[in-house]
């Protein structure tokens, strides 16, 4: 199911196949899918990027706020660096992407794998591109900081 590009969050990195490798609740999820975009809140001249699960009631996409559960924060955590370590090399592409292979990583999960893309679907994708990376640049510092403070959790969980 493809997440929709017309709402206020403006999907950039997606993974649209998310019920499938949703934890306990694969194969049956209502959440579709993930994106990292351009924020709905976004102000004049400062873009944010936010992270949204994408909830389909079986009849329309729902605006619903959720809780996430812990698998679904880490599956986000995956995806935010999966799209952290594209941008490291977007340069490369005068697009940020290869718009002939738009696919990120394929990140294997519960017997399937989570795909990460550009989200070609996105009629702006070439200005929201840039935008993302932009503030993922901005904020840089601010993002770092966390990962370090991850990575530091991580290796003392024994990960």
């Amino acid at each position: 199911m493809k997440i929709p590009t017309t709402l206020k969050h403006k999907p950039v990195i997606v993974s649209e196949n998310y019920d499938q490798v949703d934890g306990r609740y694969a194969n049956h999820s209502d959440a579709k899918g993930l994106s990292l975009g351009l924020a709905q809140w976004n102000d004049r001249g400062k873009v944010d990027i936010s992270a949204k699960v994408w909830r389909y009631t079986g009849e329309k996409w729902s605006r619903q706020s959720e809780e996430l559960p812990l698998h679904r924060v880490l599956d986000l955590a995956i995806l935010v660096c999966s799209s952290m370590a594209h941008f490291r090399e977007a340069y490369r592409y005068p697009a940020l992407y290869d718009p002939e292979n738009p696919v990120i990583d394929r990140v294997g999960l519960q017997g399937d794998a989570m795909t990460v893309s550009v989200c070609t679907d996105n009629e702006k994708i070439k200005e929201d591109i840039k935008l993302f990376s932009q503030a993922l640049s901005d904020d840089d510092e601010l993002n770092g900081e966390r990962l370090r403070t991850l990575s530091r959790l991580l290796k003392e969980l024994g990960y």
